[in-house]
């Protein structure tokens, strides 16, 4: 098959596949030419970062094949390919604790001063007595979006004696249930914001979560609260955190692995506050779990051409 990767995965799992397949590499931001690429294609491999919008899928008339290697559908036209009959499988569970472990790292290191330690000390100062911060046990984790991600960051909670907080879209009874057997208590947004000293963000970027953290939900944190975002950059008001950062009243800090302009050459709105960490979107690029998803995007390779694309996505998620 002619398979076109819009973002780097495994390298192993990349090797294997050009044994058997026409492979073309076009990945983050190299696509001067992708007009021209995609018009023979029968495969399209991707990840955040890049766009199949409605214009790339009509582009390409041979697909009939698109491999979400994440969790995140918010960069293509689901519709668009489902009017195509084209195929959109999505790989949302090895990134997951990945994302899961960054989020606690993330947690830890705004509320114990790490990453500014770190620079502090690089330039030759020892400022010992001003870096204290706040343990995690015994205080309140709140999640926004207790799905597939938060539930497993309301594991590592629980497992290091927080009380855990967590709100869905839906609530059910079951819902409620399979989260009080992983000591995450069910409550509604406003609940889980206004009670959390550590509040971290899992939900998808859509027109209901945009700016879902806004000015108003910001100031209805505790004072003191340490707020990370690993979903998506628009889910948090990002100029709404720098001023609520600024006024230092509310906020002891944030981190975010996601931002609402993304890429080389983009500069955080955050980037010049001491008590923010910033990371490029790696919360899925722990080394075990892109091995993981390029074992996956193989087998989903296998079969789709042998026709039992059907049973391999059962162990996935089959978007149309």
């Amino acid at each position: 098959m002619n398979i076109l990767c819009l973002s780097p995965i495994d390298e192993s799992a990349l090797e294997r596949m050009r044994r058997d397949h026409r492979v073309t590499v076009a990945a983050n931001g190299d696509h001067e030419h992708l007009e021209s690429l995609v018009r023979d294609r029968e495969v399209v491999i991707f990840r955040s970062g890049v766009s199949v919008s409605g214009e790339f899928i009509d582009d390409s008339p041979r697909l009939k094949l698109l491999i979400r290697a994440g969790s995140g559908l918010d960069n293509v036209d689901v519709e668009r390919a489902r009017e195509r009959d084209i195929r959109l499988v999505r790989i949302p569970g090895p990134g997951a604790q990945a994302v899961a472990e960054l989020t606690f790292a993330l947690m830890l290191s705004v509320a114990r001063n790490v990453t500014l330690a770190d620079r502090l000390l690089r330039q030759g100062h020892w400022p010992k007595k001003e870096l204290g911060g706040p343990l995690l046990q015994g205080k309140t984790l709140g999640i926004v979006g207790a799905g597939n991600i938060g539930s497993r960051v309301g594991d590592l909670g629980a497992a290091w004696g927080m009380r855990v907080l967590g709100c869905v879209e839906n609530p059910t009874a079951e819902c409620r249930a399979a989260l009080a057997d992983r000591r995450i208590e069910l409550a509604d947004l406003d609940e889980v914001v206004a009670n959390a000293d550590f509040l971290t963000v899992h939900v998808p970027l859509t027109g209901k979560t945009r700016h879902l953290i806004d000015a108003d939900r910001l100031a209805h944190m505790k004072p003191g609260a340490i707020l990370v975002n690993t979903a998506r950059g628009g889910v948090v008001d990002e100029a709404a955190l720098r001023e609520v950062l600024l006024d230092g009243s509310r906020l002891r800090g944030a981190a975010l692995d996601v931002h609402g302009r993304e890429g080389e050459g983009t500069h955080s709105p955050l980037a010049d506050l001491p008590n923010v960490v910033l990371t490029p979107h790696i919360g899925a690029m722990a080394i075990d779990s892109q091995r993981e998803i390029g074992e996956r995007i193989l087998r989903l390779l296998d079969a789709f051409t042998a026709g039992r694309i059907d049973a391999e996505t059962a162990r996935g998620e089959a978007v149309v």
